[in-house]
């Protein structure tokens, strides 16, 4: 990988420092690739050829694909000449440089990428057949000449997440004849990659564009985020700490100097993580870093990025209770501090004091922490709309918050007078009382629910306890009295688990009766304990019983082994006390003799025991004698109680 992408950086600097300086929209009409060639004296000659003498034909198509699709192109790019470039599929094939050159040299290649994130109307492939067919027109119609490739966004991505970077490099080395941002990102992202991977491949695991361009909010100024994962875990010389202090250094250092060589104006915003840092983070739910395994495109990883954004898609990456309560405890700390600091903090402080137990009762929920931008949509959807336990006024108190946030932080408001902070903090304190209750009715449907199937758990064990005692079909009504009856009179289970039962089905009767509180949850998990793990155990145990009743255990020579007789089926153990056992099973015939016995296992043997009903009646017929003999030798015993 650094090899391949140490070719692609010593060919690409020059013409991508002269070609990408322009914000908006990369070139615009002729004066745009007028400017960039008048830039560009260090353009590879051949490249720079093509451009003096095409450049009103680039103008052309594309100020047509423009009018024609408008803001759904990504950006356009020139691609260099054929010859030793690789194509949309991958590295270009051994041998096929001279047929390469022998192509014509008038060849315009161009690459399109259009977004298709917003489709909702036809496929995928509808999508692209339709763009593909048009922009390949609109190529023909413009000069004879030009070759159109045409990629969706969707699919670039897609091979970064398969670690497939060609195209990405292609785009890198291409001059851009317009631009909405995202090409001057990938084209200035590469080459930062390329550089850190030279220097540091060994500590780098994964190398991610993150932020407004991958969320689908960029703009042509917007600012480039990647995210830099260094591996710590085999660190020696240095503290985990040095490590990152001494590699983060570096590799800032190296995205200013790719900002030079590219031309590119739009800041490079560089974050690095150590793995054990990042790996603290998601496990404390930090809501950054689940936005970046969410939106995130990996330039380059090593295995671990793509593996926990497939979890947390998965939702298999969940917050911990601790991360939770963490989240909902920062309220009240933030409105006392709010109290102290007043026009020095307040802003900051009622902000985050009412986004992060909104935060909580989101994950309480049962969703990650959203970012503070979605938090007041998520709320109004999940509990206005969907579950109608919060009322709309709470919503308005939260996006007033974050709105004045975000107009002081981007500068358009200058700052708070008294009375307006009085008010945030009023709102902040009424909005936490509020959000203290939900996250109680939260957890207490989420008890509910507990209590539900904490009684389905208790009421499908004690019918299979009646079960093996020859009771079925048992309705619920009855399950007391048979309880009773059945397993507690006959001694069979202590008294004490029939009060156990009674809580448990007074707290559904509760439940059902809506007079359900906190007090009788308890009560019904901390009774329901004991009484499940003696259950389990007093089946086990008879289960085992019975079980016995299917064996014939045998003696042959110095070796021990055993038939069990199931329903329809038997399985021999030739030596009990091999560390391999040899398992063979036989169809048990109508006379009770043994068929033709065959290679089985383990596994099938105790899939087939867990299949028997029990109580269970095993009839031993005369045959079988003749079986064991055949099966273990005429000198067989067979051992009797043992």
């Amino acid at each position: 990988m650094a090899g391949k992408d140490k070719k692609t950086k010593m060919m690409q600097p020059r013409h991508i420092k002269q070609i990408g300086g322009k914000s908006e929209g990369g070139m615009e009409g002729v004066q745009g690739v007028q400017g960039a060639l008048a830039n560009a004296p260090k353009l590879p000659p051949e490249l720079e050829k093509k451009l003096k003498a095409l450049k009103d034909k680039l103008v052309s198509f594309k100020d047509k694909v423009l009018e024609k699709f408008g803001d759904y192109i990504v950006g356009i790019i020139l691609l260099p000449p054929e010859k030793g470039m690789p194509n949309l599929e991958g590295e270009p094939i051994e041998g096929e440089e001279k047929k390469l050159e022998a192509k014509d040299d008038k060849k315009i290649n161009v690459l399109v990428v259009v977004d298709d994130t917003t489709s909702k109307t036809m496929s995928k492939e509808e999508l692209y057949q339709k763009f593909s067919t048009i922009i390949k027109k609109i190529g023909e119609e413009t000069d004879k000449d030009v070759v159109t490739q045409s990629v969706l966004l969707t699919d670039l991505w897609q091979n970064c997440y398969d670690a497939k970077y060609e195209m990405n490099k292609m785009i890198a080395m291409g001059a851009p004849i317009y631009d909405g941002g995202m090409m001057a990102a990938i084209k200035i992202a590469e080459i930062h990659k390329t550089m850190v991977l030279k220097k540091f491949e060994k500590y780098i695991l994964s190398y991610v564009l993150a932020g407004s361009l991958t969320q689908g909010r960029a703009t042509a100024t917007s600012d480039i985020d990647v995210w830099i994962v260094i591996d710590d875990t085999d660190v020696k010389k240095m503290t985990r700490v040095e490590l990152k202090d001494k590699l983060r250094a570096i590799i800032i250092g190296m995205g200013i100097e790719a900002g030079e060589m590219t031309g590119i104006k739009n800041k490079l915003n560089i974050q690095v993580y150590i793995l054990t840092d990042f790996w603290e983070s998601l496990k404390e739910a930090n809501p950054i870093i689940f936005t970046l395994l969410r939106d995130g495109v990996p330039f380059y990883d090593r295995g671990i990025f793509m593996p926990w954004k497939q979890l947390l898609r998965m939702g298999r990456i969940k917050p911990s209770r601790e991360a939770i309560d963490l989240f909902m405890s920062t309220g009240e700390q933030s409105i006392s501090r709010v109290k102290m600091r007043l026009k020095d903090m307040g802003m900051e402080d009622t902000y985050y004091a009412i986004l992060t137990p909104s935060q909580a009762a989101i994950m309480l929920y049962g969703l990650p922490p959203p970012t503070p931008r979605e938090t007041p949509e998520v709320m109004e959807e999940i509990f206005v709309k969907k579950e109608k336990m919060l009322e709309q006024e709470y919503i308005q108190i939260l996006k007033n918050n974050v709105d004045v946030r975000k107009k002081i932080e981007h500068g358009d408001k200058k700052e708070l007078n008294g009375t307006e902070l009085d008010t945030l903090i009023n709102n902040a304190e009424k909005y936490l009382k509020r959000i203290a209750e939900l996250f109680k009715a939260i957890e207490m449907r989420h008890n509910e629910k507990s209590i539900l199937m904490l009684y389905d758990e208790i009421m499908t064990i004690i019918r299979d306890v009646l079960k093996m005692e020859g009771i079925e079909r048992v309705q619920d009504e009855e399950i007391l009295k048979l309880f009773e009856d059945e397993l507690i009179s006959t001694g069979k289970v202590p008294a004490k688990y029939l009060r156990d039962l009674n809580q448990i089905v007074e707290a559904k009767r509760k439940y059902d009766a809506k007079k359900l509180d906190k007090s009788d949850i308890e009560t019904a998990r901390k009774e329901s304990v004991g009484l499940v793990k003696f259950l389990i155990e007093y089946m086990q145990r008879k289960r085992g019983k019975e079980m016995e009743r299917t064996r014939i255990r045998v003696k042959h020579g110095s070796k021990f082994g055993e038939v069990i007789l199931l329903d329809k089926v038997a399985f021999v153990v030739n030596d009990v006390d091999a560390k391999d056992q040899r398992i063979e099973k036989a169809i048990i015939n109508a006379d009770g003799s043994l068929g033709s016995l065959e290679n089985s296992s383990l596994e099938e043997m105790e899939r087939e025991m867990a299949k028997m009903k029990f109580p269970q009646r095993v009839f031993i017929k005369e045959p079988i004698f003749e079986d064991l003999k055949n099966i273990f030798g005429r000198d067989v015993e067979v051992l009797v109680n043992n």
